[in-house]
């Protein structure tokens, strides 16, 4: 390949070429060595890159490149295409002249778009970090729910898993396995759900040590995907199968190494291509999605209507800070910005979810931007909600956007010569499970996108008969939070009676309670029974089939169950009779705050849950 040496723009490209050729294409300047072609006019050097293969054969300008990039397996499609597809060749070469006559506007616009360095981005930095932040957040997810599963799923919770295997059993016999994938087939106990916690951090603290990831994340996602079953509708949140989705496409990621050294001659396998490829989409999905289905509610709040916006009907802000699930502190203050800032916000918030996530697939420069306005949008969210580990996880697959040019700016991207790991050589086997994951994954989560589009649409029957047996293992799911903004806040206050007479309320440790209690921050922790207190006050307790248990576990005074509240106001002997009072919250005004120092305003407005003992 000869190019012209004193161009700004070829120069980049080269070297981008080179990086791609890896030694299969001698590149040089014409001016070192057209000399030695001199059947070669001189103005053709200057007007375009020439290719000369074995065979003496010249190509000048877009087919001098393809003919040059089809040295390797990626680039031979471009050469194909090229020589069948007429309107490809002329579409080429009509842009190829258009670039060499503008060749300083050219040059320009790649500094704009990628900086300086235009070679295929690698990203071992980006795979290190990316998988140390997720180990994180499975630690995290684990602890959180270690401390709270007896109460929940044991065998004297709300929910015993036990009964729910059992009655699943009886319904559907061995097929129930499949249905409901999880370890607690083998031991269904309160020890085996500790154990499967207890091993979900070992391997967690081995993922972040960066101690055989790919076993690791393995056995991560088998364990949580085990708790997720058992944990029925406590752990049926976006952020359970987003951890999930994002623990099995980390498998087909992360390296084929056994545990980190100190070598300097060890280099590590290159990050794989499909399966960064496959995370990145399920970063766009994400996002995209939870964009898209805000405007296909038919929600106004959002702003759409009749299929265009309304600045004056970008409402969701109004209600969101006071009606989300466990609001913080800083909700409050933000329920008060003007009205003009809560519409710029909710706009801001349209544009990153649905327009922003498609420059995840653009140049550097603008990668990078999509990936700091992602992580701006997700630390603006989590200061005034708890979403437990949501937003980290979220901002930790936006570090897949940031290449090793950005992380070490100074050096060579390409190689890591610090903490180098000793590797073993990825077996063929994971290559090709990438690739039969890539064919299966990716109808389906385009399908997805669409969906979000056109929620009416129904399922080609092909797609719905490869997507129903991998459901279950939630290795492919939607997304789309607050699609329908909550517009008031019911919620629910228990009480329990020695005599029937006097009622004393249970205190809950994180939802709001008390009106003179500030909303307290808890994340990255997940307090699923408060969360679940949210979404039975929205439905009504005979759409929450777990209330009722809840309620008898208060008559039992069961300690697994107790042990989840702040205060039982019945230590020492447990209450004759429960019940559900419903009232309506709101964030006070300032000037009521500064009256009554409280931070929430409420008015009861009727039973939730009538008068209830235990009978015989």
């Amino acid at each position: 390949m000869i190019w012209d040496g004193e161009c700004h723009f070829c120069r980049r490209w080269i070297e981008r070429w080179r990086e791609i050729t890896r030694g299969e294409v001698e590149y040089a300047p014409y001016q070192e060595v057209g000399g030695r072609f001199p059947e070669i006019a001189p103005e053709d050097f200057q007007r375009s890159v020439l290719y000369i293969d074995e065979t003496g054969r010249v190509s000048f300008a877009a087919e001098a490149v393809y003919r040059s990039l089809c040295s390797r397996l990626s680039g031979k499609w471009l050469w194909w295409s090229y020589q069948h597809l007429p309107i490809f060749a002329a579409i080429s070469e009509s842009g190829y002249r258009s670039i060499a006559r503008h060749r300083e506007l050219a040059s320009a616009m790649t500094r704009l778009l990628w900086g300086n360095d235009v070679r295929p981005p690698t990203y071992f930095w980006a795979r290190r970090w990316f998988l140390r932040a997720l180990g994180l957040i499975y630690l995290i997810a684990f602890l959180s729910l270690w401390a709270q599963l007896d109460g929940l799923v044991g065998a004297k919770g709300i929910l015993p898993i036990a009964d729910h295997l059992s009655l699943a059993r009886g319904e559907v016999g061995l097929k129930a396995i499949w249905i409901l994938p999880t370890l607690c087939w083998i031991n269904s106990s309160n020890g085996f759900l500790h154990f499967l916690c207890a091993g979900g951090v070992v391997f967690s603290l081995l993922l972040i040590c960066r101690i055989a990831p790919a076993i690791s994340l393995g056995i991560l996602f088998v364990f949580y995907l085990s708790l997720s079953v058992a944990g029925q509708t406590f752990l049926s949140f976006q952020w359970d199968i987003l951890l999930l989705e994002t623990g099995f496409l980390a498998i087909l990621f992360a390296p084929w190494e056994l545990w980190p050294t100190k070598s300097q001659s060890t280099i590590p396998s290159p990050p794989s291509r499909l399966g960064l490829f496959l995370l990145k989409l399920l970063l766009f999905k994400l996002m995209f999605m939870s964009g898209v289905v805000k405007l296909t509610s038919g929600d106004n709040a959002w702003g759409w209507i009749d299929h265009s916006f309304h600045w004056d009907a970008l409402t969701a802000l109004d209600y969101h800070y006071w009606t989300q699930p466990l609001p913080t502190v800083f909700a409050w203050f933000a329920d008060k910005h003007p009205e003009w800032f809560k519409k710029f916000s909710v706009a801001f918030c349209l544009v990153v979810e649905i327009i922003v996530p498609f420059f995840i697939w653009a140049p550097r420069r603008l990668r990078l931007m999509a990936a700091g306005l992602l992580i701006f949008l997700q630390i603006a969210i989590a200061i005034t909600g708890n979403y437990c580990f949501f937003n980290l996880l979220t901002i930790a697959l936006c570090l897949l956007l940031i290449d090793d040019a950005v992380w070490r700016p100074q050096g060579d991207a390409r190689q890591e010569n610090s903490g180098t790991v000793a590797t073993i050589s990825q077996p063929s086997s994971a290559h090709w499970f990438t690739i039969v994951a890539v064919i299966v994954t990716l109808p389906l989560n385009l399908w997805l996108c669409y969906s979000a589009i056109k929620p009416e649409a129904d399922w080609p029957k092909p797609l719905l008969m490869l997507y129903r047996p991998i459901e279950p293992f939630r290795i492919v799911n939607g997304y789309g939070l607050f699609r329908v903004m909550t517009k008031e806040r019911p919620e629910i206050q228990v009480e329990g009676s020695a005599d029937g007479v006097d009622w004393i309320a249970y205190d809950f440790k994180w939802k709001p309670g008390d009106v003179h209690r500030a909303p307290i921050w808890c994340a990255p922790h997940q307090p699923r029974l408060d969360w679940q207190m949210w979404f039975a006050a929205l439905g009504g307790h005979r759409q929450e089939a777990w209330f009722e248990n809840f309620m008898a576990r208060l008559l039992e005074n069961e300690p697994a169950v107790t042990h989840l509240l702040a205060r039982n106001p019945f230590p020492e002997k447990p209450p004759k009779y429960v019940r559900a009072i419903l009232f309506k919250y709101r964030f006070t005004t300032s000037e009521e705050r500064r009256v009554s120092g409280a931070w929430w305003k409420r008015r009861e407005i009727g039973e939730f849950f009538p008068e209830a003992s235990l009978g015989r």
